[in-house]
């Protein structure tokens, strides 16, 4: 197999089509991660050309950060890591109105990504991303201050934003302002809203873009049934509430039928559906083992998918709160 590889927008960092999601190897949120095993898939992941690799200081309380930076110690391969900074006031999403004096200062911003980098190991970071973002932040408080003193520092190369969970627009500001290097947004064969005004202004300011829940958490792999059960504790015990399982398992069911495919290619096609965007950098798939590394790093191939696949996908948008 052979990967390809793309332009992270204005970074100019090469980065594997396929990434590296790293936040089930934290166990925190997703659980059931074995570390033996999440190193073992960072190993096999980097040995077959996936560079780019996606953590965050809350991952684990810095346990994902951790097993990354022991892997980058163990191989001699470029591979180019990014990492996040929680909001000092510990808001998932960023809530309206809340001023970034709450969520990022400039001493929350460095002292933050200190800790990441005794974390990992490792002298820079290649991405640093705010975990969440509202684009009232964009002219307010001192946050960019720190970002340019850690760019001097030689601390982290690039910066970038994880957008809002189902909010792509909430980063068009930002975007526009020429500050940030790269998006990470939530973009799906469900979720297609960011292709409406997000994707295009990336491609017009040449921001990189780094798409998550590409598979809907699980949703889009096929196998997620109305019987499926999560372990106390587990975040998809929540996100597969209420009638979401039924749904989201016929929904799987008519895109099978509508593309005339197998179930066991449905994950592919979502992989492949989100790498057809001209916009996308990579994809960070969460990949606990070795048989899901094996499994998606094969569709880094540059392929995407036929235009009519694509246009068939565009009738599964799915126009629905995801919170509600």
């Amino acid at each position: 197999m052979v990967m390809n590889y793309r332009t992270l927008g204005k970074t100019g960092l090469q980065v594997s089509e396929i990434g590296y999601g790293a936040w089930g190897i934290g166990n925190s949120g997703w659980l059931g991660a074995q570390d033996d095993e999440s190193v073992q898939a960072l190993h096999r992941a980097i040995g077959l050309g996936l560079n780019f690799i996606d953590t965050a200081l809350v991952y684990g309380d810095g346990h994902s950060e951790k097993l990354v930076g022991q892997v980058m110690r163990e191989r001699s391969e470029t591979v180019y890591v990014a990492s996040k900074i929680p909001p000092a006031n510990g808001q998932w999403p960023a809530r309206a109105g809340v001023p970034s004096s709450e969520t990022f200062t400039a001493e929350h911003v460095i002292s933050s990504t200190e800790i990441s980098l005794r974390n990992l190991g490792l002298d820079t970071i290649d991405v640093q991303q705010f975990h969440v973002w509202s684009d009232e932040w964009a002219s307010q408080g001192d946050w960019l201050e720190g970002v340019q003193k850690l760019k001097e520092q030689g601390k982290i190369r690039h910066f970038g934003v994880s957008i809002n969970d189902y909010e792509p627009d909430n980063a068009l500001k930002l975007i526009e302002s020429g500050i940030v290097d790269t998006v990470q947004v939530i973009y799906n064969i469900f979720e297609q809203t960011p292709e409406d005004r997000l994707l295009p202004a990336c491609i017009e300011h040449n921001v990189g873009v780094i798409v998550r829940v590409a598979l809907d958490e699980g949703g889009l792999t096929g196998s997620i049934t109305p019987d499926s059960e999560f372990e106390e504790g587990d975040f998809r015990s929540r996100y597969f509430r209420g009638d979401r399982k039924r749904e989201v398992y016929e929904r799987v069911q008519k895109i099978t039928q509508d593309l005339e495919i197998g179930q066991d290619a449905i994950a592919e096609t979502a992989l492949r559906y989100v790498l057809s965007h001209p916009a996308v950098s990579t994809v960070i798939p969460g990949m606990r083992s070795v048989r899901n590394v094996e499994r998606n790093m094969r569709i880094g191939d540059g392929q995407g998918l036929p235009q009519e696949q694509l246009e068939k996908l565009k009738a599964h948008r799915w126009a629905r709160n995801f919170y509600a």
